[in-house]
């Protein structure tokens, strides 16, 4: 059916119809949506275009409509009408342009210029007149509001069972759910302890990247998860350990909404996810999962964590107190402007505030020798201390000896499992056939893998065990 509205000057230009939807698995899955948009060609077609005349842009599939920023193929069908070669744009329906204002309206001016129609399934309308912009304008207000109030409702019920606890969020590792949906501890043993000695480091070494050095000097690896879900364990990071340390989950507690969105400058980016701090957690929902450490002892961690950056001026957090002779290496502050004070080990040492010296070129604040204030901290810490000294010295020796204990276990179990995994290859690669060689080579090179020669041509685990064997003993 022809429409009043299509001239020889739209018919001599270019007819596009736009094809979109709005996820991946609709892509998929609602395959009747797209071929009834791409037979919108035969509508072209009945409007007065030849089949040589029309164009089809789908780069959008899988691409919401809610923004113009990533969409590639909109930004062409823009492009391509400010230059005025297209005469008609055809979409099942306006939604399927753009589901935003701010997107819609520039491209109803850009057309009205132009002289370019826009059609859908309901009629053919010109962005130039008065009644088609109205219209047009309407469908695109009411385009929006149906995706604000299709989200609102998600939305709300999404925050309801997150209220509750009971949204299913994804787990860390050392956290499952059984069949029934309930959370539980990972039966795995080695997990669990691995992830409890995390803990018991970082609460003695108070450092992300000491707790690092500490596994990965004893050959202690890290649980992890790789993207299809599965258990495997990889060398200690900072990272890894850091978001052990900072995940509430391990807490036993449920939290929704602990990133918000941070606007990207203007450069066509999307908005960046920037975490919040704790007590601008959206929904924390205590007591969901099973606990490896309790709600305090979470806290009190991240306070540490924090505070373990150097940014007195913004935060008032001190930093890491560092190693070297003098008692308040890396943890003395400036009295006059407030900066950390360095530490020279020159003439008996000397606590130095020369950062304005540094970065500004101004004269120094103040030189301190260090042995008379040591002296003076040493005595103040030892009359402090000396009415229970008896008692910290021996909770701290008990301490001392878990510690040790689980550094030892932790070994163990990691030897246990990599001597199964080595005959395990074993056993695999023995009952290959022979003459599969294909088959039978790759199980040799695992099996290779697994296993090394040691002594006396005894077959002993790799050498990572023998790494996490020789340090089972050491002391923290």
């Amino acid at each position: 059916m022809k429409s009043e509205l299509v001239k020889p000057m739209h018919l001599a230009r270019k007819a596009v119809v736009y094809v979109r939807q709005s996820t991946p698995q609709q892509v998929v899955n609602n395959q009747e949506s797209l071929r009834l948009q791409y037979a919108l060609r035969q509508r072209a077609r009945e409007l007065g275009w030849h089949d040589a005349d029309i164009d089809i842009i789908d780069a959008d599939l899988g691409i919401s409509g809610a923004s113009a920023a990533q969409r590639s193929g909109f930004k062409e069908l823009v492009g391509r009408v400010g230059l005025s070669e297209i005469g008609l744009i055809l979409s099942i329906d306006v939604t399927r342009l753009a589901r935003n204002c701010s997107d819609w309206y520039p491209l109803l001016d850009i057309c009205g210029m132009r002289g370019c129609l826009i059609a859908d399934r309901d009629g053919v309308y010109d962005p130039a007149s008065a009644n088609g912009r109205l219209l047009l304008g309407l469908k695109g207000t009411i385009s929006e509001l149906e995706l604000h109030t299709i989200r609102s409702r998600l939305t709300a019920g999404m925050l309801a069972k997150a209220e509750r606890g009971e949204l299913a969020l994804t787990l860390p590792v050392g956290l499952v759910r059984d069949p029934t949906g309930i959370a539980v501890k990972d039966p795995n043993i080695e997990v669990q302890e691995r992830l409890e000695l995390v803990f018991a480091a970082f609460l003695k070494l108070r450092s992300v990247a000491k707790v690092m050095r500490m596994f990965n000097s004893r050959g202690l690896d890290l649980p992890r998860r790789d993207r299809h879900g599965d258990l495997h364990w990889a060398q200690a990071t900072t990272s890894a350990v850091a978001a052990i340390l900072k995940n509430p989950a391990y807490a036993g507690a449920f939290v929704y909404g602990r990133t918000s969105l941070r606007k990207a400058p203007d450069n066509g980016r999307l908005p960046m996810k920037v975490p919040r701090p704790i007590g601008e957690w959206r929904i924390v929902v205590k007591d969901r999962y099973p606990a490896y450490i309790d709600w305090r002892t979470y806290e009190k961690i991240r306070v540490m964590m924090s505070d373990n950056r150097a940014e007195y001026m913004r935060n008032k957090t001190r930093g890491v107190p560092r190693d070297g002779e003098l008692l308040l290496h890396g943890i003395v502050w400036c009295a006059k402007c407030g900066y950390k004070m360095y530490v020279r080990y020159k003439n008996g040492g000397q606590y130095v505030c020369n950062h304005l010296r540094s970065h500004q070129g101004l004269p120094a604040c103040q030189y301190l020798r260090a042995p008379q204030i040591d002296a003076a901290v040493a005595q103040a810490f030892l009359t402090a201390l000396a009415p229970a000294e008896i008692d910290v010295l021996s909770r701290l020796r008990r301490t001392q000896q878990q510690a040790d204990q689980a550094v030892r276990n932790g070994a163990e179990r990691q030897l246990q499992r990599k001597r199964y995994e080595a005959a395990l290859a074993e056993r695999q690669f023995n009952r290959v056939d022979p003459d599969n060689r294909l088959v039978a080579a790759e199980l040799e090179r695992r099996w290779g893998g697994r296993v090394e020669r040691g002594p006396g041509g005894r077959r002993s685990a790799c050498p990572s065990v023998s790494a996490a064997r020789h340090h089972a003993n050491d002391d923290w």
